[in-house]
């Protein structure tokens, strides 16, 4: 699977030096293109639209950002307040949805209808 978060990219946003973090880091970047494709309706073989790479990896930096406040819908400490959206992709879902749009992602059906005459063949029936 093709990521469109590289963890140099990721670790130069996050000015992350050093090599200590890497598995975390990729454990993200997993965990959120994973999420994206699902909201994009992309399976595993389809590549990923690069034009969209930048949700991922500004959810990747909200998600590092967000560890041991995970499950929290707001924190406080020493008058800094902090509040976190129920999703870290809440801020791009006009994108997202503009993105299905625009790709006949967003085709809802409710199945296939057939119909059969059973009068066919029957000469008198017209």
């Amino acid at each position: 699977m093709e990521q469109s978060v590289t963890l140099a990219n990721l670790k130069t946003m996050l000015q992350l030096k050093t090599d200590k973090q890497d598995d975390l880091l990729s454990l993200i970047i997993d965990n959120t293109e994973q999420a994206l494709r699902f909201k994009l309706g992309l399976g595993q073989d389809v590549s990923f639209p690069s034009e969209l790479g930048f949700i991922s990896l500004e959810v990747c930096v909200r998600r590092y950002n967000r560890i041991s406040n995970e499950g929290m819908a707001s924190y406080s400490q020493e008058g800094q307040s902090i509040t976190f959206n129920s999703s870290d992709f809440d801020d791009f879902e006009a994108d997202i949805n503009a993105w299905r749009e625009q790709n006949g992602k967003n085709v809802k059906s409710l199945g296939k209808v057939q119909f059969f005459n059973p009068y066919r063949g029957d000469s008198r029936a017209l």
